[in-house]
């Protein structure tokens, strides 16, 4: 659905994104990661044509966004880190404003502003967004950009900045579009909130791709080609002595029926054989997976 092809955006001869190349399919939802100055903003920019690449470009269903933003805009919706509306005016007020920039049919606008309202519980409102929460001002920036009922929704930062309630009502939202069959693109730097409802991610550290992978999969992934990764494993009777020489250390509980091995590789085939060898059945063994907290942090030190 959206591809960047050797994507490049250069500022005074300095690379904000560098030879970005990236595949996002139909229907998933895709988390944009990387601290404060990745290049994940200037990359959102230029997927919704609001900054021009230097070099590559951005495809949106195979249509140029560079070449035809007007028709990329119409199948998309897009929502700033500080989504702005006019605080004298209510929620309905500033959506019919924005379906008129939409050029949306005038029969059909009362019942799409309504329908969209509904869906972020803020349908009949009458209070002034002058008034509102900022949880309340990100829930009508979500209505804002599904007025069009685009294909894709663009979120910078999403989730900054609010409570818990309003980050689960968040969370609820983007799991229905996704049910839709929307793609959604989040740019976030706040690992576990993206871990929660993205099917998929990639790092972005000083303008470069790091990695990408699902979400589910990559800390896996991560754990099996790392120096150094940690296997568990519990057994039906006491652990024998374990003398592979790619164990650096190894704990035990009291009973030795559970232990935590540090090794250099997956020794997983030669433990099965071991225990097997000296009669002792194995109730579990796994790779013990970091946390998407660690994975960013292993790749960002990384580079």
């Amino acid at each position: 659905m959206i591809t960047f092809e050797r994507l490049r955006k250069e500022y005074d001869g300095v690379a904000a994104v560098d030879d970005l190349s990236l595949e996002i399919p139909r229907g998933e939802v895709f988390g944009l990661l990387g601290p404060n100055g990745a290049g994940k903003t200037t990359t959102i920019l230029m997927l919704v044509g609001l900054v021009q690449p230097t070099s590559g470009r951005c495809l949106v269903d195979g249509v140029d966004v560079a070449l035809e933003p007007i028709a990329v805009k119409r199948r998309m919706g897009f929502m700033p880190d500080d989504v702005g509306f006019y605080e004298n005016m209510t929620a309905e007020q500033n959506l019919e404003f924005f379906a008129a920039l939409y050029d949306l049919p005038r029969s059909s606008r009362t019942e799409r502003i309504t329908a969209v309202l509904d869906r972020v519980n803020l349908a009949g409102l009458e209070k002034k967004v002058g008034g509102y929460s900022r949880g309340m001002v990100q829930r009508l920036g979500i209505a804002k950009v599904l007025l069009n009922d685009p294909d894709v929704l663009v979120l910078d930062e999403p989730t900054a900045n609010l409570d818990p309630v309003c980050v689960a009502e968040y969370r609820e939202i983007v799991r229905s579009l996704r049910a839709e069959g929307r793609t959604v693109v989040v740019s976030s730097h706040i690992l576990p909130e993206v871990s929660k409802v993205c099917t998929s991610f990639a790092i972005l550290v000083r303008g470069r791709l790091i990695t990408t992978g699902s979400v589910s999969d990559l800390p896996v992934q991560l754990a099996q080609s790392a120096p150094v990764m940690a296997i568990r494993v519990e057994t039906r009777a006491p652990l024998p002595e374990l003398d592979h020489p790619a164990i650096l250390a190894s704990e035990f509980d009291d009973d030795r029926r559970r232990a935590r091995l540090e090794v250099t590789g997956d020794i997983r085939d030669w433990l099965v054989d071991r225990l097997a060898a000296t009669g002792v059945p194995i109730r579990g063994m796994a790779i013990e997976e970091p946390s998407l907290e660690e994975v960013f942090m292993r790749y960002y030190h990384a580079t």
